[in-house]
């Protein structure tokens, strides 16, 4: 096992541990949320990291906005 997968383990344990000591759902939701959050802010700050160091702009954002993503369905005919 290498040492982030180790890392990984000891982490996924830890969390596994914090959990099993909630008594009730709103704790968990309330988790959930404290998660959510920590994952927002670094999305945020990395963001602003690009659009401050000019990797980032109103054009990149239009572009995806302007972009089809969506993988087109095939329809069987029956």
């Amino acid at each position: 096992m290498s040492a982030r997968e180790m890392t990984l383990h000891e982490a996924r344990m830890g969390l596994l541990r914090v959990v099993g000591q909630m008594k009730s759902v709103e704790q968990i939701q309330e988790l959930r949320q404290i998660v959510s959050n920590y994952y927002a802010q670094k999305v945020t700050a990395e963001m602003d990291r690009l659009w401050e160091n000019g990797e980032w702009s109103a054009e990149k954002n239009e572009a995806i906005l302007n972009t089809h993503l969506r993988t087109p369905y095939r329809y069987s005919e029956q």
